[in-house]
Order: structure tokens, then sequence, then C-alpha cells
């Protein structure tokens, strides 16, 4: 699975929404039915996905945050799937790097303090 990606949304995307909410007056003519504001919001969000390149049914609220900002996973195809990881390879092997240097380095003290101090 993917990570969640954190998202925020501009005004003007913000009130596309929120105008989806809104009930659609329509004269009943005949058996049509227009779309329900449930159906308005899901095609709003789909549009903004394929627009931010996230998954529009995986979006989450971000709690604390405000109406423009949520979680979402993104989109990607099979080259930028491998490229990202790729890069998620690249900073996991560094970041061993640097906790292994940060470990030798505490050891080395450690060492230092127990060894016998040599005469000058």
């Amino acid at each position: 699975m993917y990570p969640r990606i954190n998202y925020e949304i501009t005004e003007n995307d913000l009130k596309h929404l929120l105008d989806a909410c809104k009930p659609t007056p329509a004269m009943m003519i005949g058996n049509y039915v227009p779309a329900c504001p449930q159906e308005n919001v899901n095609r709003a969000w789909q549009r903004l996905g394929k627009k931010m390149g996230f998954d529009y049914m995986t979006v989450m609220p971000i709690p604390g945050k405000g109406q423009r900002f949520f979680s979402a996973i993104p989109t990607e195809n099979e080259t930028q799937r491998e490229e990202r990881i790729k890069c998620e390879t690249e900073e996991k092997r560094v970041a061993e790097i640097k906790r292994l240097e940060d470990e030798i380095k505490k050891l080395q003290l450690q060492l230092a303090e127990l060894s016998p101090v040599k005469p000058s």
C-alpha cells in the first residue's frame, strides 16, 4: 500500500466542493432524476483527485487543520512507483549509515572513558 500524503486545496477548489454539496434544484419531467448531492460531491472529488494526483476514494480529513487540508493516497504509474521505492530505499540507507556512525561515536567515547590514561 502506498503511503498517505497530505494535501492542501485552494479556496476556489474548496468552494467547488462545498457547492457540489448543495441540493440541485430540478423540475421533475418524466422519469428523470437529477444527481443527488453525494453523487455531485463524489464527482467533484474525482475531478480534484485527477487534477492533483491522488485517489479520491482514499481522502481523509486531517483533524485540527481546517477544511482545505486532507490526506490521500497518491496515484502513480509503474515508473513513478519504482522511482518512489528507489528514493525511499536510498533514504533508509542514508538513515542507517547515520545511525551506525552515531552509535560508533558513542561506543568510541565509552571506550576512551574505560581505557587507562597513558602518561606523556
